[in-house]
């Protein structure tokens, strides 16, 4: 049995294991669906990933044959129930975010306005897409043809979250698209600018795209 610690990862594969069993193709593609928005992870780790569930005796696997193909199809054991539920018990770390554009932000002074631009752009565009992705789930739940109906209560819970999220990112990207126009370029700190913005923050008052 491996003595590998069981990452987020593992917890993460674990759960959709214990909704059904999975060949990993099938996990990968699921992992696609929804949890690529919050738990990006490489498609190889995703392949590697329930063999060691496997070692760990927390998951078992089986071959069958889909038409002339064979394929290894991944099933939850009762130890891995057991460490699943364990770990929700467990405090979650603080979540990450890991994001270019964010940095292509941050450094944006030493490039120039449409370096700038772009990358307000590619949050822009980035949070639509994952407004129409879970727009398309939460449709398909409105007509009763989502999948896993039995966790469509948690299912709505995650989305309304990512949601919100991501109509913020495209509400702030609007806003400042609008403040970069009134810029000559990057390199030159506009303090008035600043500071208002700094109040309206600390106020709570979030970005406008009207303002």
């Amino acid at each position: 049995m491996s003595t590998r610690p069981l990452t987020t990862t593992s917890y993460a594969l674990l759960g959709l294991l214990a909704i059904q069993p999975w060949a990993t193709y099938d996990l990968a593609k699921l992992m696609g669906r929804s949890l690529h928005f919050f738990w990006p992870r490489a498609e190889s780790n995703l392949y590697a990933e329930p063999k060691r569930l496997v070692d760990a005796g927390l998951a078992s696997a089986h071959e069958e044959w889909q038409g002339e193909r064979k394929r290894t199809v991944y099933s939850i054991t009762a130890d891995g129930r057991a460490a699943l539920r364990a770990w929700l018990a467990t405090p979650s770390a603080p979540p990450r975010l890991e994001s270019e554009p964010h940095l292509r932000v941050l450094y944006a002074n030493y490039g120039t306005k449409d370096d700038l631009a772009k990358s307000i752009e590619r949050v822009e565009s980035d949070a639509e897409a994952s407004l129409e992705h879970f727009d398309r789930l939460l449709g398909e739940y409105a007509r009763d043809e989502g999948l896993f109906a039995e966790r469509i209560h948690v299912n709505t819970l995650m989305a309304a979250l990512v949601v919100a999220q991501s109509r913020a990112a495209i509400e702030w990207a609007r806003w400042a698209r609008k403040q970069l126009d009134g810029w000559e370029d990057t390199e030159t700190p506009d303090l008035e600018w600043a500071h208002e913005a700094i109040r309206g923050l600390q106020e709570g008052r979030p970005p406008s795209a009207g303002t």
